[in-house]
C-alpha cells in the first residue's frame, strides 16, 4: 500500500535507524528522541509519503508554507532541508536519505515501512518476524564488551 494513499492515517514510520510519529511530530534514532523544528519535520513528512519519488519544489512549497503564505522559498526550504540532514546525519554530496535533484525538487531514496499496519488497513495483520531494534540489542553487546574487557584486565594483572 502506497503511502501517498494513507497519508492522513499512516502514524508511525521507519527507515534506517530512524522512527518518525507523523501524528506527534517526533523523530527517534534507536529510541532515542530527536529533537527536529516543525517545518524540516513536516518537510520530512512529505518525503516520506512518496518515498523513492521527486517531490517538486512546487510541491514542497504549498505543503509546508501553503499558497498564501508569502516566504523568501528558496532560503527557507534550504535552510529546513539542512536542519533535516542535520538530524539525520546525512550529506547532500553522499546522501543516504534525502537526495537533491538539482532546481527540481527532493528524493526520499532510504526504504521506509509502516510500523502501526493496523491502524493503516483497520484489518487484523497476520504476524510477521520483525527484526530487534538497535535499542533492543544494546545491553547485550554491552555486557559482552564488558566482560571481554574484565578479561583482558585479568589478564594482565596476572601476567605481572
Amino acid at each position: 500500500m502506497a503511502l501517498a494513499a494513507v497519508k492522513h492515517r499512516v502514524r508511525r514510520i521507519q527507515f534506517g535507524t530512524f522512527e518518525a510519529d507523523l501524528g506527534t511530530g517526533e523523530l527517534r534514532r534507536c529510541g532515542i528522541r530527536i529533537r527536529l523544528q516543525r517545518q524540516p519535520f513536516r518537510l520530512l513528512a512529505v518525503l516520506v509519503e512518496h518515498p523513492g519519488e521527486l517531490v517538486a519544489r512546487e510541491t514542497l512549497h504549498s505543503e509546508l508554507w501553503g499558497a498564501d503564505t508569502t516566504v523568501d522559498f528558496d532560503h527557507s526550504l534550504s535552510i529546513a532541508v539542512n536542519k533535516l540532514r542535520d538530524a539525520l546525519g546525512d550529506s547532500a554530496e553522499n546522501p543516504q536519505f534525502v537526495e537533491t535533484l538539482a532546481r527540481r525538487g527532493y528524493r526520499f531514496i532510504a526504504p521506509v515501512t509502516i510500523i502501526d499496519p493496523q491502524a493503516v488497513t483497520g484489518a487484523v495483520m497476520e504476524p510477521t518476524a520483525v527484526p530487534l531494534s538497535p535499542r533492543g540489542t544494546f545491553w547485550p553487546w554491552l555486557a559482552a564488551g564488558l566482560a571481554v574487557v574484565c578479561l583482558i584486565l585479568s589478564a594482565l594483572l596476572l601476567l605481572r
